[in-house]
């Protein structure tokens, strides 16, 4: 059976139809996707993998709304997302999407509290429940005691949970980590799986990460790799199966 359809025959919760990515014209154009299908269902938690040019970091930004098809359709709960304006995509990742990156992307003179509540300044939630909300997320991570410390006075690992702290604190109906693990050690990468796979688990939130590194991608639930801007397997996980 296809991973795609395992879930079950709800409507998926994010669909690619033939989505292809060309960047650039003439002699300089590049095909970054060429024509890809995907399903993901609420509540999995994929990795995506391939080597560099595979597509895989178009397919991120696709499904993250920072970038649009040449061609194919993407639907988010069932809406097609291309014919949303670009005010109304921002607000789809406002309020049901959630980034985390490599590079922790914190603004370093900020405190870990008023890094975790800046999504929920751009939502206008008023101070007090942003507190609240902000420390809420900080403990979540295991940042409690930590929310006046800036990034520059916290390890990299730390610095990673707050960034995963400020992607959660708005309840993302779906987490992005875009190699969330690729500057840290390999204890620290542990404890950040293991909390993704904790929110996964226990909070329900459906997680999209691209991974270079076979040791993370083994916790998730299905592994898809690409290829040449094509998906070349998709597979339900051994272990998560």
């Amino acid at each position: 059976m296809n991973p795609a359809t395992s879930a079950g025959a709800s409507t998926p919760l994010i669909e690619l139809r033939g989505v292809t990515k060309v960047y650039g014209t003439g002699s300089a154009e590049m095909m970054a996707l060429r024509g890809v299908d995907l399903c993901i269902h609420e509540g999995e938690f994929v990795a995506v993998m391939g080597p560099s040019g595979s597509g895989k970091s178009t397919c991120m930004n696709i499904l993250g709304c920072l970038d649009v098809p040449t061609a194919g359709s993407y639907l988010f709960q069932g809406v097609e997302v291309g014919r949303l304006t670009h005010n109304q995509r921002a607000l789809l990742r406002r309020h049901y999407l959630g980034f985390v990156f490599q590079g922790y992307n914190l603004l370093n003179r900020t405190s870990a509290l008023e890094n975790v509540e800046l999504p929920l300044i751009y939502r206008h939630t008023p101070p007090a429940a942003r507190h609240q909300l902000a420390h809420r997320a900080l403990n979540q991570v295991g940042l409690t005691g930590w929310e006046h410390h800036t990034p520059g006075e916290l390890s990299g690992g730390q610095q990673q949970r707050v960034a995963i702290a400020r992607a959660i604190v708005t309840e993302p109906v779906v987490l992005l980590a875009d190699e969330p693990t690729g500057n840290l050690d390999s204890a620290r990468s542990m404890e950040i799986m293991e909390m993704l796979t904790s929110f996964n688990r226990d909070l329900g939130i459906t997680i999209v990460m691209v991974t270079h590194e076979p040791d993370m991608a083994a916790y998730a639930k299905r592994i898809v790799h690409f290829r040449d801007g094509l998906i070349e397997t998709d597979r339900m996980h051994k272990e998560a199966a």
